[in-house]
């Protein structure tokens, strides 16, 4: 004989699978119209090739008839498609591959901070590469070792160099700043409008170093027009084997280089960002995707890499870069 318990206890069971239903059904069919990937910068730059290399790649991985595209919203260094990125549904539909810059940089730069928190407004779906930046000099400045490289810069006069950038109050910026002050140079300044302005100025000895990211650095530095001294990061680059990271050198402070990642808007299905960052991986994992990453100077992501990971990691960044901005005394208007 069923109990009045029972019975109650069994259709409260019954409501709960009807209320699981929906949520189901639209996991299972996902997706069912074309997602955006969106890039905060214009066509051509490396932000937006990686989303092009992954955005096929990680459309296979998430199913049949999937289909991604790479959407540009240029401005302001990637922050107007942050905060925009922050008020979108949590479907699955939108995400961005975004950078240390808007992730990281403009949040804790810009006076009064963004629109946006890099943390609790974004869902993190996983880093598409952690590329170390490079600090490149004039080789008319180049000792046989870095050790002695950065000697000979100790031993200008103070205030005589002059370090390049890619504009005022960005990474670049903030890193030439340390290394102007880790070194006691004492160096001036000299902004440029993009990262390809600045390695030029320092292989013309308009400038004379700079810390830069590996697109920019890299062309000039296999022709030998610029020379690697040190890292930005924590590990070396594969590229450059025997270019040593700061902290090998001794030089502390330097430890977050570049970090290119995908996230979605806040409050993403747990289900549905695992999906995402599955796909993600997975691609990252592909040798063919791997390699075209590595030639834009990208080297694909390892683990740990999950979405849990990657916000943990986020929230260690933005701690770093944040000790880096204070320590420079840097600020940028909003």
């Amino acid at each position: 004989m069923v109990t009045t318990l029972q019975t109650t206890r069994r259709a409260g069971l019954g409501l709960g699978m009807l209320a699981l239903l929906p949520r189901r059904a639209a996991a299972q069919s996902y997706p069912n119209r074309v997602i955006s990937m969106v890039t905060g910068y214009a066509p051509g730059g490396g932000t937006d090739v990686a989303a092009r290399i992954l955005a096929d790649a990680m459309a296979r991985q998430i199913g049949a008839g999937a289909r991604i595209v790479v959407e540009n919203r240029p401005g302001s260094a990637g922050t107007m498609a942050s905060e925009w990125l922050s008020r979108q549904p949590p479907d699955g539909y939108v995400f961005m591959l975004t950078e240390t810059g808007a992730a990281l940089t403009a949040p804790v730069v810009v006076v009064g901070g963004t629109r946006y928190d890099p943390i609790e407004d974004f869902t993190h779906l996983g880093f598409v590469s952690r590329p170390p930046a490079v600090m490149v000099i004039n080789p008319s400045l180049a000792e046989p070792t870095a050790q002695a490289t950065l000697q000979r810069l100790r031993s200008a006069p103070r205030g005589s160099l002059t370090y390049a950038s890619s504009g005022f109050g960005g990474t670049i910026h903030i890193w030439g700043e340390m290394v102007s002050r880790r070194l006691d140079l004492d160096a001036v300044h000299v902004p440029y409008r993009s990262g390809g302005q600045m390695v030029q100025s320092i292989m013309t000895g308009e400038t004379q170093f700079g810390v830069s990211s590996m697109a920019s650095a890299v062309p000039l530095l296999r022709e030998g027009r610029i020379k690697a001294v040190a890292l930005v990061g924590s590990e070396r680059f594969p590229g450059m084997p025997d270019v040593p990271t700061f902290g090998e050198l001794g030089i502390e402070g330097f430890e977050v280089g570049s970090n290119f990642m995908v996230v979605g808007p806040p409050r993403m299905p747990a289900e549905l960002a695992a999906t995402i960052n599955r796909a993600l991986v997975a691609s990252l994992a592909d040798p063919t995707v791997a390699e075209r990453l590595a030639l834009a100077g990208l080297p694909a992501a390892g683990p740990p890499n999950g979405v849990a990971d990657a916000r943990e990691e986020m929230q260690r960044n933005l701690v770093r870069m944040r000790a880096m901005v204070e320590q420079t005394g840097i600020s940028a208007q909003p």
